[in-house]
Order: structure tokens, then C-alpha cells, then sequence
């Protein structure tokens, strides 16, 4: 399975993003969407979408995503949640989950800091893609693609756009 990962959209997507993400199977979006469910249908034109709502989401996108999902991909546990932070610096909310689903790989969003980490202590990936909206302090704008196969996460790709670029509501 190729996979194409996004944060923080806040609303905003660009042409680049899309082109980046169109060889992508799925596209899983950790929260904060923006913009309501018609931005959502947006990007589930371009590809099958998985995701969960942010802290910034309104009620449509709260009763369309839940606040996490656990599920498997290709032989590998996934656990997504918007709000989750990274090795040694957990969410308690997220740090619970992870203490009880010992997923494989975590993926969240929320800070706008691209982070790729290994865990040692929970022996699982850990995945922030960033953000890919204009919303917050960054001064890049980030996305990633990977592949899950056969219980392995493989080839990470990170797409970066200066925030400046080009971006459509």
C-alpha cells in the first residue's frame, strides 16, 4: 500500500500537493481540516481518504472522522489521532492509547513540525507529516508518501512547498 500523509491542511490545498500524492493508494489526514466537509470531498476526489478530526475541526468534520483510529495496514498496527506528540513527550490522552493498542506506527499531527522518529520504549514509528496549510507559524509547507508492505514501512518521501507557494481554498 502506498501511502500519502497530511496534516493541518487549515482549509488550504495546492496543485503541488495533489501531484505529489497522485501515485498514492490512500491518503490518511491527521486533523484539522478546515473548512468544513465540502474541503474534505475535495481531497477524497483525489484519492481514498482515512483520517480523524483536529482540535480546530468543527461538528460536520467531528461526526465524519472520529478522533482516532486504530487499524492494520499490510500487515503493520496503525494508530492516528490528531493531537500526540512525540517520543519521551506523549500526550496522556495519546500516551494511553498507545500503552494499550501497542500499534506499530503512530501517526499524528497537530504541532506543524515534520517529525519522523523511532520509539524505542514502545518499539513503533513515529509519524508527524506537519503541516500542509498556511494556519501557524511554519515556514514550510510538508507532506509525506510511504509504502506499507509485507509488515514494513518503506521509502518515506517528504514533499516540502515554501509557505509562500502557491495554495487554493
Amino acid at each position: 500500500m502506498y501511502i500519502g500523509l497530511v496534516s493541518d491542511t487549515h482549509g488550504v490545498w495546492s496543485d503541488e500537493f495533489t501531484k505529489f500524492l497522485a501515485p498514492v493508494d490512500e491518503i490518511w489526514h491527521a486533523g484539522d481540516w478546515g473548512s468544513g466537509l465540502e474541503f474534505v470531498r475535495k481531497i477524497q476526489a483525489i484519492k481514498p481518504v482515512r483520517g480523524v478530526y483536529g482540535n480546530c475541526d468543527g461538528q460536520d468534520l467531528r461526526f465524519e472522522f472520529p478522533e482516532y483510529q486504530f487499524f492494520e495496514c499490510e500487515g503493520m498496527s496503525v494508530l492516528m489521532t490528531h493531537i500526540g506528540g512525540w517520543p519521551g513527550h506523549y500526550d496522556s490522552r495519546a500516551r494511553r492509547l498507545i500503552e494499550e493498542l501497542r500499534p506499530q506506527i503512530f501517526v499524528c499531527g497537530h504541532s506543524h513540525i515534520l517529525k519522523v522518529m523511532w520509539d524505542e520504549k514502545y518499539s513503533m514509528l513515529t509519524v508527524n507529516p506537519g503541516a500542509e496549510g498556511i494556519q501557524g507559524w511554519h515556514l514550510v509547507r510538508t507532506a509525506l508518501r510511504f509504502r506499507i508492505e509485507n509488515g514494513k514501512a518503506k521509502d518515506m518521501e517528504v514533499f516540502e512547498l515554501p509557505r509562500s507557494g502557491s495554495h487554493q481554498q
